[in-house]
């Protein structure tokens, strides 16, 4: 009944008119004028399932889960047999709300309990930031491969002007040199929204004159200002941009595109884009246990010289294939 109370409350308002009449209204969102609805963190989405919330990623919606999905991976030739087979090596089932870059210390913290730490991590966009770079490889010497997420001040993103990584850090000196060669006027160490940042100034008297000023900022101040994390954080981050612009890195990403198959097997295979119990709980156990029955399908492929990875056609395109062979 509580239950049943919470979800009720949280989704419907009652008010009682001039006459006496209890009129009772659904909840609408504040920004659409009505009374607003809980956060979606401790919203219950069904009073059947009180683990499960409402997500969305891009264009598609859900009520249920994530699944994080870790496994071995190894560079390999193609044609050759790989020296053992890539073995799902962690699942983790978090609320379906949480961030991903929330979810990657629960994934260490399982992987090191059994000594599987990889010494490099390969993930998608979605799970680094400047703090788990360097966090990860000071907690658990493990080194994220991972694209970070570029620069989106005005000049990153026209790709005409000066952006922060243009400038010259001093952190020593607390100053910082524009490209233009200009040093700051101001340094000054901060919080904004809980994080501790520094705001470094140029003078305007600097700023004005210079045949710069357009491509470096339209502040009605007319002077230039960047806001930097502290030192360790920005450093990560400018060399993580770096990095992922070279032919190299992208060549070493590569690797972890072998990750997509296996989620395609977790979802056809085992089904698992639809929980088959209630609760987060019983839900993790079924990924534990779906994950183990595909360990053991990829054990007994890669025992008997199986691949895989067969490629899967159209019913139109395998006739055309067949007559190519």
């Amino acid at each position: 009944m509580q239950t049943l109370r919470q979800v009720l409350v949280q989704n419907y308002t009652r008010t009682t008119a001039g006459n006496g009449h209890i009129r009772v209204k659904r909840r609408e969102r504040e920004e659409d004028g009505g009374d607003g609805l809980p956060p979606g963190p401790i919203r219950l989405a069904s009073p059947y399932d009180t683990d499960t919330r409402w997500s969305a990623k891009r264009d598609m919606f859900w009520n249920g889960f994530k699944l994080h999905v870790s496994e071995k991976c190894h560079a390999q030739e193609e044609g050759d047999r790989p020296e053992s087979p890539n073995i799902i090596t962690n699942v983790t089932t978090t609320a379906s709300t949480l961030p991903d870059t929330k979810a990657l210390e629960p994934v260490h913290q399982a992987v090191d309990r059994r000594q599987l730490l990889p010494r490099r991590h390969y993930l998608d966009s979605g799970y680094p930031s400047a703090e788990l770079i360097v966090d990860s490889a000071k907690t658990y010497g493990v080194a994220l491969v991972t694209p970070v997420l570029l620069d989106t001040s005005r000049q990153a993103k026209a790709k005409n002007g000066f952006a922060a990584h243009d400038f010259t850090i001093d952190w020593a000196g607390e100053k910082a040199v524009c490209p233009a060669g200009k040093t700051s006027a101001a340094w000054n160490p901060n919080v904004q929204n809980g994080v501790p940042k520094t705001v470094i100034s140029f003078a305007a008297l600097d700023c004005i004159p210079c045949p710069f000023k357009e491509q470096c900022t339209s502040a009605r101040s007319n002077r230039r200002q960047i806001s930097l994390q502290p030192h360790e954080l920005t450093e990560a981050i400018r060399h993580a941009r770096a990095q992922q612009q070279t032919d190299e890195w992208n060549q070493d990403y590569a690797l972890r595109a072998g990750v997509e198959g296996t989620i395609r097997q977790v979802t056809h295979t085992a089904g698992l884009r639809r929980a088959r119990y209630r609760g987060l709980t019983k839900t993790h156990l079924d990924h534990t246990t779906s994950a183990t029955a595909l360990n053991l399908i990829r054990l007994h492929a890669w025992w008997n010289g199986h691949p895989l990875d067969h490629a899967s056609h159209s019913h139109l395109a395998r006739p055309q294939i067949a007559l190519a062979a």
